[in-house]
């Protein structure tokens, strides 16, 4: 009877760490696809290009991720409200964004090590009577922000006398209300201001040469995926040192050369 019972105790126990071992890569793997939560409209992280595949800085490193892992990928779509929801629900193992890794979202998600830094600027259109930073300060100012994106929360604080209006999608939606007058000044981070303001002629706009601030940026998973953090710090540790991370900022955040190919 001793003998049975340490047996079965010996069989709990076995079970007990194969399934402390099995993890969101494993899953990954046996499943054969990596499920990306990207932004509807982000360019130059996440966008559609002009023969509607998905693509842009964020999404190629995704691609790379998944690359390495042996599995296939599936890029689901959400606007930048979004993104942490769809990965906290279970749809998604992990979100490549411009995300800026703030201490609120860290109490929600964990974050990789920052893979580049940038800031928020502000712009307007080229023959808006807003000149600097600081006439937008005027009472009144009509500034277009996203919901929830770090850029919102720096706008109110550097512009406590402007009218916030905050907007619901991507960043586009930003330019299109300052071109149209719905707004006076934007505000955005400045590497997505000059992605996606290629869209219009040159010239439409005016980006101010000052940083409302300078943060880092982070791709993000569940706290409940530590295998899955892990790896994917080591993901942005082997492409920072074997040139990949670099040349992929420089052709879709350092210059506008994606813009003829997409």
């Amino acid at each position: 009877m001793k003998i049975a019972r340490l047996f079965i105790a010996g069989l709990a126990l076995a079970g007990l760490t194969a399934a402390a071992s099995a993890g969101t890569l494993d899953e990954i793997t046996k499943r054969g696809e990596l499920r990306v939560a990207v932004q509807t409209q982000g360019p130059p992280f996440s966008l559609v290009g002009a023969n509607g595949e998905r693509t842009g800085s964020s999404v190629e490193l995704a691609e790379l991720m998944a690359k390495e892992m042996g599995v296939k990928i599936k890029f689901l779509d959400f606007d930048w409200d979004g993104l942490i929801p769809a990965l906290l629900s279970g749809k998604a193992d992990l979100l490549v964004a411009d995300m800026t890794p703030t201490l609120a979202r860290g109490m929600k998600v964990a974050f990789t090590t920052p893979y580049m830094y940038t800031g928020s600027t502000v712009f307007t259109k080229a023959d808006s009577k807003f000149k600097t930073t600081e006439d937008c300060k005027a009472k009144g100012t009509k500034i277009a922000v996203l919901l929830g994106a770090t850029g919102e929360k720096e706008a109110k604080t550097a512009f406590p006398d402007a009218d916030i209006k905050s907007y619901k999608g991507g960043g586009p939606l930003l330019l299109d209300a300052v071109n149209n007058g719905q707004a006076d000044c934007g505000v955005n981070d400045v590497s997505a201001v000059k992605g996606q303001s290629t869209a219009y002629p040159a010239g439409s706009f005016t980006i101010m040469p000052d940083l409302l601030s300078k943060e880092p940026l982070a791709f993000a998973t569940r706290y409940d995926e530590p295998d899955l953090l892990v790896w994917m710090n080591l993901f942005l540790n082997q492409v920072t040192i074997d040139g990949r991370l670099q040349k992929n900022l420089d052709y879709w955040v350092n210059s506008d050369a994606w813009k003829k190919d997409h």
